[in-house]
């Protein structure tokens, strides 16, 4: 799998040895329910979670180059839609509250989203939060996503139903932001 590079982070694959870092953000409980996942319960749990969930293709661990430490995940998790044009796949993350407010995620983000368009092929970027996640709407706006609909829905790991705002971002919309950028 690739790596990818930002002026702060590196993405590259999980390897066991990140257990302990992912256990120290995701053990906190404002990580992982705002997602929809229970807090990590030891560092074994957490090595389970990067050995299943963090080994699918195109999940990244976010390394702080500062400190060498796996801060964050983030990637494409494999969920499909029929509402815009295919091939399409959502994107997921989550960061350590350690790291919240310096403009990380949407750095990781937008990598990300350049590598799905440009490098997978994708045509169709869905993102998406639960009701009350403002930090999470914050890196989908600042990244160009688009509203497109609301609907409740079961979040299996937390045994509850969630209000679940979607987003969208296609191809053309991305290519017309970065003509913009220059």
């Amino acid at each position: 799998m690739a790596e990818l590079e930002t002026k702060r982070l590196v993405l590259r694959p999980f390897v066991d040895g990140d257990a302990e870092d992912v256990y120290a953000y995701a053990k906190d409980s404002r990580v992982g329910p705002a997602a929809g996942w229970p807090p990590h319960t030891s560092v074994e749990n957490s090595l389970e979670i990067i050995r299943t969930v963090f080994s699918a293709p195109n999940v990244f661990a976010l390394v702080d180059r500062e400190s060498g430490k796996v801060i964050g995940s983030a990637g494409f998790v494999g969920r499909h839609r029929t509402e815009l044009p295919g091939p399409d796949d959502e994107l997921g993350y989550a960061l350590s509250p350690e790291f919240w407010g310096r403009g990380l995620m949407s750095e990781a983000a937008r990598k990300l989203i350049r590598f799905g368009f440009e490098d997978l092929g994708l045509h169709t970027i869905w993102c998406n939060h639960y009701e009350g996640n403002e930090r999470s709407r914050r890196v989908i706006a600042a990244c160009g996503f688009h509203y497109r609909f609301s609907q409740e829905e079961a979040v299996e790991l937390m045994r509850e139903r969630r209000m679940t705002h979607y987003y969208a971002q296609s191809r053309e919309d991305w290519a017309a932001r970065q003509a913009v950028r220059g």
